[in-house]
C-alpha cells in the first residue's frame, strides 16, 4: 500500500464528464489499496471569470476580498468531485484550505505555504476515506482565506505530499509528460522517462509550462517524487526525482524558450562604482524583475552600454522608472525591444562535459542567428535572440544535441 497525492488541473476538471473521469482515475488508485488525497484546481475558465469580476467592480480592489472571491472556484470543484466519488461507492469528503488548515503567510494573492496540519486527514485516510482538497488556497495569519497565485494548485499538491510523507505526487495535466522541447514546434521532440529536480526547475524557470516553478522548488527541498501524467490518456508519464535515481544521465535534457521577454539597453551610462545599483535599485523598488544582464565598456573607458531583460508585462513600467531617474543615472538614451525570445539549453551533464556552449553558439551561427545576450548557470545556458528565429533555433539545437526521436 502506498500513500499518493493526485493533482488535477483546470482542463482535467473542465466539465461534469471530466470530473467523472477524474473520479474513475481516483477510484482505480483507491481500489489498488492505496491511501489517496486529491488536489484540484477550479474548473477551466472559472478563475479567469472570478478575477474579471473583481477587476470590473474595482481595479484597485482589497486583496483579502479578492482572495475570498477567487478561492470559490476550487470549492465548487472539490464538492463536485467528492459527490462523483461517492456515486462510485468511494467514501470521500472535501477539504477547503482553511479546514485542514493549510497555513500561509499574509501576502494575499500570492501567499506562500508555511505549514499544513494533516493529523485528522491522515486518520481519516487510514480508515479508507479519500481526501479531496482545494488547491491554490490556504489560511492567512489574519484568519482570512489566502490564495497562492497562478499555478498555485501544483504547489498545494507538492506541499501536501510533503506534509503527508506521500510516496509520490502525481500531477495530471493536458500533456503526457515532460518533453525535450515543445512538441508543437519540434515534431521529433521526445518524452523523458525521468528528469532531475534541478533540470525541471531550470526548465520551469525559463519558459516550460508543465510545472509551476514554486512547486518544483518545494519538491526538490522535500524530496517529493513527482510524476507528470496525462488526464486523458493511460500512458506512462515523466518522473521528476533526485539525480541519484537516474542511471543514464543525458548530456542535455531539454531546450526551453520564453517569449515573455523584453530587452532594454541604456546607452552611454557613466562608468563609475555604484552605477549598477543606482539603476537596478529603483527597478527592484518598483517590483520589476531583471533577468539577463550584459555590460560593455566604451572605448574611452568613461561610459558603458548596459543591456538587460525584463518581463514583457513590466516593460512600460521599467521604462517609466528609468526615464524618471534619467537625470540621476546619466544615460544618453534608452532603447527597448519587445521582439526577443530567450532560448535555454538545460542538462546536468554540463557539469562534467566541456563544449556544450560552443555547440550552441556554433549551431545558431550556422543558421545565421545573432546572439544578443548570454547568461549561464551550472546546468543551463540561455541566449537572447530575435523572436522571429524561435522555431528555427529550437529545431536546430534539438538536432545538434542529438535529442530528436528516432
Amino acid at each position: 500500500m502506498a500513500r499518493i497525492v493526485m493533482k488535477f488541473g483546470g482542463t482535467s476538471v473542465a466539465d461534469i464528464e471530466r470530473i467523472k473521469n477524474v473520479a474513475n482515475r481516483v477510484k482505480r488508485e483507491f481500489d489498488a489499496g492505496n491511501e489517496v488525497a486529491v488536489v484540484v484546481s477550479a474548473m477551466s475558465g472559472a478563475t479567469n471569470q472570478l478575477v474579471a469580476w473583481c477587476n470590473q467592480v474595482a481595479p484597485l480592489h482589497d486583496a483579502r476580498e479578492y482572495d475570498a472571491v477567487v478561492a470559490t472556484g476550487e470549492q465548487v470543484t472539490i464538492g463536485l468531485l467528492a459527490i462523483a466519488l461517492q456515486e462510485l461507492g468511494v467514501n470521500a469528503r472535501s477539504w477547503c484550505g482553511w479546514q485542514l488548515p493549510i497555513r500561509t503567510d499574509g501576502v494575499h494573492g500570492k501567499a506562500r505555504i508555511m505549514s499544513i496540519e494533516t493529523d485528522e486527514m491522515i486518520a481519516r485516510m487510514g480508515k479508507g476515506e479519500v481526501a479531496v482538497v482545494a488547491g491554490f488556497q490556504g489560511l492567512g495569519p489574519d484568519g482570512r482565506i489566502s490564495t497562492l497565485g497562478r499555478g498555485g494548485s501544483d504547489t498545494s499538491a507538492v506541499a501536501l505530499a510533503a506534509a503527508l510523507h506521500a510516496d509520490r505526487c502525481d500531477i495530471y495535466t493536458d500533456v503526457d509528460g515532460v518533453y525535450t522541447t515543445d512538441p508543437r514546434i519540434v515534431s521529433v521532440a521526445r518524452k523523458l522517462d525521468k528528469i532531475t529536480y534541478e533540470e525541471m526547475l531550470e526548465l520551469a524557470s525559463v519558459g516550460a509550462k508543465v510545472l509551476q516553478t514554486r512547486s518544483v522548488e518545494m519538491a526538490m527541498k522535500h524530496r517529493v517524487r513527482v510524476q507528470v501524467l496525462s488526464s486523458f490518456e493511460d500512458k506512462p508519464g515523466t518522473l521528476v526525482c533526485d539525480e541519484d535515481e537516474i542511471v543514464e544521465k543525458e548530456l542535455v535534457s531539454g531546450i526551453a524558450y520564453s517569449r515573455d521577454e523584453a530587452k532594454i539597453t541604456l546607452v552611454r551610462v557613466a562608468d563609475r562604482p555604484g552605477v549598477a545599483a543606482s539603476i537596478f535599485g529603483p527597478l527592484a523598488d518598483a517590483a520589476v524583475n531583471v533577468d539577463m544582464i550584459v555590460q560593455n565598456v566604451s572605448e574611452d573607458g568613461k561610459s558603458t552600454d548596459l543591456t538587460f531583460t525584463v518581463g514583457n508585462a513590466d516593460l512600460e513600467r521599467a521604462k517609466k522608472v528609468l526615464e524618471d531617474a534619467k537625470a540621476n543615472l546619466g544615460f544618453e538614451k534608452l532603447l527597448a525591444d519587445p521582439n526577443v525570445v530567450k532560448v535555454s539549453v538545460i542538462g546536468v551533464g554540463m557539469r562534467s562535459h566541456a563544449g556544450i556552449a560552443q555547440k550552441m553558439f556554433q549551431t545558431l551561427a550556422s543558421e545565421g542567428i545573432n546572439i544578443q545576450v548570454i547568461s549561464t548557470s551550472e546546468i543551463k545556458i540561455s541566449v537572447l535572440i530575435e523572436e522571429k528565429y524561435t522555431e528555427l533555433a529550437l529545431r536546430a539545437l534539438h538536432t545538434a544535441y542529438g535529442l530528436d526521436a528516432a
